[in-house]
């Protein structure tokens, strides 16, 4: 599995946290979520976290295997 890229995150100054993803708006996380994803992305791969925490950590062939005459 590709490792995820293009995730960027920003913190706004009333604590909200925008997650964008190639320019576009991913996520935006306010409050305890907030709090708690700027511990995790401290703590580890930043791509990585921010990528499971939009839900878009799924990278490869699924629209491939969608598209299959097998799944239809």
């Amino acid at each position: 599995m590709a490792k995820p890229f293009g995730f960027v995150h920003t913190e706004r100054a009333d604590g909200t946290v925008v997650i964008t993803h190639r320019g576009r708006t991913a996520g935006t996380l306010r409050g305890d979520r907030a709090a708690a994803f700027l511990a995790e992305v401290t703590a580890g791969d930043a791509q990585l976290v921010m990528a499971r925490w939009t839900g878009a950590y799924r990278f490869g062939n699924e629209r491939a295997a969608r598209n299959h005459p097998r799944n239809r």
